[in-house]
């Protein structure tokens, strides 16, 4: 697997319940070689803006995607995975689509908030 992947794992859903799932792989965490990864749901409705991606069925790089419907690349649900909870992978983002989104998270992540605001 590698960076820009789009697997199948076994990910937590909101009922509790554990569901094989698409995910990204954004980056190979160091020390172990651990995922991590950003779900992946057909659920539009569920998007962040400007923070989520979504990805459309005609959108020129979809075909290398493996999915089935226009999606979106869920930087609000992450999680770090050991190799073995990877079922397989169904395809690719473009490297442009795998960039931005590590743009955004980054980011999010670099922001500077005031506490209790």
């Amino acid at each position: 697997m590698t960076e820009a992947d789009i697997i199948l794992t076994p990910l937590p859903q909101a009922d509790g319940q554990t569901k094989l799932r698409p995910a990204l792989i954004l980056r190979i965490m160091p020390g172990y070689g651990d995922y991590l990864v950003c779900g992946i749901s057909s659920n539009l409705k569920q998007n962040i803006e400007n923070f989520d991606v979504i990805i459309r069925k005609n959108d020129s790089d979809f075909g290398q995607t493996g999915l089935i419907k226009d999606s979106i690349f869920r930087l609000s649900f992450l999680a770090v995975l050991p190799s073995e909870m990877i079922v397989g992978s169904i395809g690719k983002v473009s490297k442009n689509v795998h960039v931005e989104l590590l743009k955004r998270l980054s980011k999010y992540l670099t922001k500077e908030t005031t506490p209790g605001l």
